[in-house]
């Protein structure tokens, strides 16, 4: 995706939260595709390029070194890029089968998976990362009663914020909330002043902090939920799991080098990205950069999963819980079987 970002710069009720769900979720998991691109996937062609969709944040760091520095290349597969201007459209597309994979947000890939699209995770891309910061004034949870917080509809980011202030005995009805539609104009908002609060991914959590004085971060997410909490998952169509295998296994491989890359230079790394994917400055990226690093291996996170699906529950943006068969790592360890020397020189991994 080119840009996470919800609805629009307003306040919902709940039933509009769940309008919104069966108005633009559910059309990516039912949409009939337009006349000419049917079967348009590359893959169904017998073709080696494979169509990608992706995030704004580092979390997709790894799939865009992968894009930049074709590390698919021997393996015989090119990633395709199909730039959308909202998650909205991302998930729409991803849902009707006309790209083959996308670096997702988790709580888009359940949102999918509970509306009937034939989609499943195979791999992780990255972790923590997600920041609810308050302006100046605001250090707690009770602080931010009345106020408006900004950050994207059925996004990680509202998960986050929905749990942050559940652990403090409030709900969502208890602010404002103020859905935005790309990262940079949230960011904007806030530094601006226009919001009291946001939630938002890094790099632009980092520089809402650094560019709008007396603000500071509320949660990083660990507090809540520990340590390499999933943010981003890499998830893929299940036709083209079940007729090219090998190309999504080749991804995950690409991701994976680009994890040993980004651990091993990670200026290289944000040099190739800054501009083209990052609409910050590089000294921001480099702020950022610890703060959500790429982490392919998100075995250990299958629980923290299925927790965040009872919280998209009760928030009302799915029907039934995360079904055991979303998930499945095979093609996965089959790359890290495959290749241990490289999996051996990762950092981060649920080993």
């Amino acid at each position: 995706m080119c840009e996470r970002c919800g609805n629009s710069y307003h306040a919902i009720t709940e039933a509009s939260r769940r309008g919104f769900l069966k108005g633009g979720l559910a059309a990516g998991a039912a949409l009939a595709l337009p006349a000419g691109l049917a079967g348009s996937a590359a893959w169904a062609q017998g073709s080696t390029k494979i169509k990608a969709t992706h995030g704004a944040g580092l979390c997709n760091l790894g799939i865009f070194l992968a894009k930049e520095r074709d590390l698919a290349a021997e393996d015989g597969v090119e990633l395709d890029f199909v730039v959308t201007p909202t998650t909205m459209d991302v998930v729409t597309l991803f849902g009707a089968g006309m790209v083959d994979v996308s670096v997702i947000p988790y709580s888009n890939f359940i949102t999918l998976v509970d509306k009937g699209a034939p989609v499943q995770m195979v791999a992780g891309a990255g972790v923590e990362g997600c920041i609810l910061v308050g302006s100046e004034g605001i250090e707690a949870a009770e602080d931010l009663r009345g106020k408006t917080i900004g950050t994207f509809q059925a996004d990680t980011l509202e998960v986050l914020t929905y749990d942050y202030l559940s652990r403090s005995g409030m709900a969502l009805s208890d602010v404002n909330m103020a859905y935005f539609n790309t990262s940079p104009e949230m960011a904007a908002a806030f530094v601006n002043g226009a919001i009291d609060a946001v939630c938002h991914i890094e790099p632009y959590a980092t520089q809402c902090i650094e560019e709008r004085a007396g603000s500071r971060a509320l949660t990083d997410g660990i507090d809540l939920y520990g340590p390499r909490y999933s943010d981003c998952v890499l998830a893929a169509r299940r036709p083209l799991l079940e007729e090219n295998p090998q190309a999504v296994k080749a991804i995950i491989k690409a991701m994976m080098t680009a994890q040993k890359q980004t651990e091993e230079d990670v200026a290289s790394a944000l040099q190739d990205t800054v501009g083209t994917y990052y609409k910050t400055s590089l000294e921001a990226l480099r702020l950022a950069q610890s703060s959500q690093p790429v982490m392919i291996d998100q075995r250990q996170n299958e629980g923290f999963f299925a927790d965040r699906a009872e919280t998209l529950l009760r928030m009302g943006y799915i029907d039934a819980p995360l079904p055991g068969d979303a998930i499945d790592w095979t093609l996965l360890e089959e790359v890290i079987a495959e290749n241990e020397a490289l999996y051996d020189a990762l950092r981060l991994t649920s080993s």
